[in-house]
């Protein structure tokens, strides 16, 4: 794929996703995938912080601290994208 073509794709998913990411109101968002274990992790604040967890019907696990939610461990991941 020719650099400036990739670079495009990149940047349209990114400001697709931008709109919604604003919307978390959150001052930063640190993202990681383990494509091994199709595991997407989405933190707002430090995962240690953590003070609970709780696994929701659809193989998401939500982490909070206190009444605050923290970040979101998305299991199953491309088989979401289907």
């Amino acid at each position: 794929m020719e650099k400036g073509l990739a670079v495009n794709n990149i940047m349209s998913e990114v400001m697709t996703a931008v709109p919604h990411l604003m919307k978390l109101k959150a001052k930063h968002i640190w993202m990681d995938y383990d494509e091994e274990a199709d595991v997407l992790y989405v933190n707002f604040d430090r995962p240690q912080a953590a003070t609970d967890s709780e696994l929701l019907e659809d193989d998401v696990i939500v982490r909070y601290r206190d009444d605050e939610v923290i970040g979101l461990t998305i299991l199953h991941t491309k088989t979401r994208l289907h």
